[in-house]
């Protein structure tokens, strides 16, 4: 299907510019990271008069004052925070960036496509490890970190997509993945859940992920290649391959790739266990065991 160009306005193409330069700057100053965020969410939920009213000291309902102090992302908490493995500097910056990209998806701008393709494409540069030229990035995106991600050029990622970079994720050029896929990169073990292995999970170039698809920890979606709609990838999809299904396997070679695609056997190495990230706790952190549960094996 071919897409044409939409443009916005001339006014309305002016302000959003001036607003995108005005927050791409203060992010890549000196500036404190978490101000600006503050700053700009204040003024994209048009809360600026009740947010001055009470730094001035005025009187304002208990509903009003966590309003308020939630646009700050030093107020917040995230699940990712609780990862005793983290990269405590490295998440630091990302989080106050991240709160912006999910805070920016609660108000009304987030549905005008143009402007808000353009606001998410530009936090990518300052969120990701690196993100490349002309990606469009939709609606309800999550992450773990976000600086652990890198995108290559002209990738699509769409509507309530979660790219897990605990470990790490690579996105090839030219990628696109469908609504509501699920990208991992870290995995639990099987008798005890609180145990967690990190992995380098890489969508290669020209891949595509459709609606609902999900690729476990570690796994390479291969160059060219294909992961049906509700297809689990649990393990390599080769280059030029089309895999459905739960686990996916692959049925067919994509037409005209046939002299060049990888022959799937059941001797193939499947690369996942390469692509372990090893880590260490540090000994100072204060770890917890949420479950609590009873791991012994009966005799």
């Amino acid at each position: 299907m071919t897409k044409r160009h939409v443009s916005l306005p001339p006014e309305a193409e002016g302000g959003l510019e001036a607003f995108l330069g005005q927050v791409d700057r203060r992010l890549a100053s000196d500036e404190d990271t978490c101000e600006v965020v503050e700053d700009v969410l204040v003024d994209l939920h048009g809360d600026r008069d009740a947010y001055e009213r009470w730094q001035a000291g005025e009187e304002v309902s208990p509903a009003e004052r966590v309003r308020l102090q939630g646009y700050d992302p030093c107020n917040a908490t995230l699940e990712s925070e609780y990862y005793a493995e983290k990269d405590e500097d490295a998440f630091e910056d990302s989080k106050h960036l991240q709160w912006l990209w999910r805070q920016f998806d609660a108000t009304p701008m987030a549905d005008n496509v143009e402007f808000a393709l353009r606001f998410r494409r530009m936090l990518a540069d300052h969120l990701f490890a690196e993100c490349g030229e002309n990606c469009r990035f939709f609606k309800g995106i999550t992450f773990t970190y976000g600086h652990n991600i890198s995108v290559g050029d002209n990738v699509v990622v769409h509507d309530d997509v979660h790219l897990d970079d605990r470990g790490k994720l690579t996105v090839g050029d030219r990628v696109s993945i469908s609504d509501g896929v699920h990208v991992y990169s870290h995995d639990h073990d099987l008798v005890d859940q609180t145990e967690v292995e990190n992995f380098h999970t890489v969508i290669a170039d020209d891949a595509r992920l459709t609606y609902d698809a999900m690729v476990r920890a570690g796994v390479r979606v291969g160059e060219n290649a294909v992961l049906g709609a509700r297809a689990v990838a649990q393990s390599d999809v080769p280059d030029h391959h089309v895999a459905v299904g739960t686990p996916a396997k692959s049925i067919r070679v994509k037409p005209g790739w046939e002299s060049v695609a990888e022959s799937v056997d059941a001797d193939r190495d499947d690369g996942r266990e390469h692509r372990r990230i090893h880590h260490e706790v540090p000994d100072d952190i204060d770890v917890f065991d949420e479950f609590g549960r009873d791991l012994t094996p009966p005799e």
